[in-house]
């Protein structure tokens, strides 16, 4: 049975059941098949859509890939740099929401702020996508299923091992997608560092669902043991430059190295989200060895995310 999304926003994945993800990838692995095969897409369901990428932050392959896809997919992008707007200059996030919600069909919003991103889908007509908040990272969530599902294939057992800054975007994404679909989960972080409450609440109550396991360590090695994937991702995050030698002290002795990689699993695999840091979260041998699909994981933010249009946008 067709899962119908049209009209929703994707604010975070926790709203989302495991059976809309699994059509989201399943669309996403569709258009992607049909691309390498004749180029184009025979269908267009963004022909004569604009769609609007509303950034905050800066951006290389969100906006690449959001741009590239929606022009795939037949519709228009209008950029805005949020800088460039009235916003600076006092004008509510409501105004800017429901008028641009009167040009265009879509909103893609790369927000500093998760409150910021519900409040432009609470004020906007059209649907709004979040292309990355301080809170939450979906569309890369998406894009590492559909990268994992490539390499271990769906319904094979598979645990992936996070190690680093359990509680940012990225880390809280992917325990939520994982925890749906039956992926177990292994966070490797300093305690100060961890999951945040509300994340691991539901991520343990989708788990119970689908008989994913998931689990916290402090000790990377523990959290490696065992593991077919190891993830990581930077220890700065854009907003915390404030904090960076507070946690470059932190995450001492969790730097993703070709030694960590020998505890997990044979044929292990690496994932990183990108921009890399190669000398602080992960080793340039790992990032850069034969069993790194982070280039795969990185084209894979155009499919997904041309899925997601297509089904929350498209005709």
């Amino acid at each position: 049975m067709t899962v119908s999304l049209k009209g929703r926003d994707l604010i975070d994945l926790k709203n989302y059941t495991a059976v809309e993800i699994q059509e989201i990838i399943s669309v996403a692995s569709a258009l992607k098949s049909e691309l390498k095969d004749a180029g184009r897409h025979a269908r267009l369901p963004l022909a004569g859509k604009s769609i609007a990428l509303y950034f905050e932050k800066q951006s290389l392959r969100t906006r690449v890939s959001f741009e590239v896809g929606i022009h795939q997919l037949g519709g228009q992008t209008i950029f805005i740099n949020s800088g460039s707007t009235h916003s600076g200059r006092g004008e509510p996030l409501m105004d800017t929401a429901r008028v641009l919600s009167r040009y265009i069909h879509g909103i893609v919003y790369r927000a500093y702020n998760h409150e910021d991103v519900k409040e432009m889908a609470e004020h906007s007509g059209a649907p709004v996508i979040n292309a990355l908040c301080d809170k939450a990272h979906p569309c890369q969530a998406l894009a590492d299923l559909l990268t994992i599902y490539e390499h271990r294939g769906r319904g094979v057992k598979t645990k992936v091992a996070y190690i680093g800054d359990a509680e940012n975007n990225v880390a809280s994404s992917l325990t939520i997608v994982l925890a749906k679909v039956g992926i177990d989960v292994s966070l490797g972080c300093p305690e100060s560092y961890g999951p945040s409450q509300d994340v691991m609440s539901a991520a343990l109550a989708d788990a119970k669902k689908s008989g994913a396991r998931i689990e916290v360590f402090k000790n990377p090695e523990d959290a490696v043991r065992g593991a077919n994937i190891v993830y990581t991702d930077v220890w700065i995050s854009m907003g915390d430059e404030g904090e960076t030698e507070r946690r470059k002290k932190a995450f001492a002795g969790y730097e993703v190295t070709p030694k960590l990689m020998s505890l997990a699993a044979h044929g292990a695999l690496f994932m990183h989200d990108m921009p890399a840091h190669r000398g602080e979260e992960v080793h340039p041998d790992v990032m850069d060895g034969d069993r790194s699909i982070v280039i795969d994981q990185a084209e894979n933010r155009l499919h997904a995310q041309k899925a997601v249009m297509a089904l929350l946008i498209g005709e």
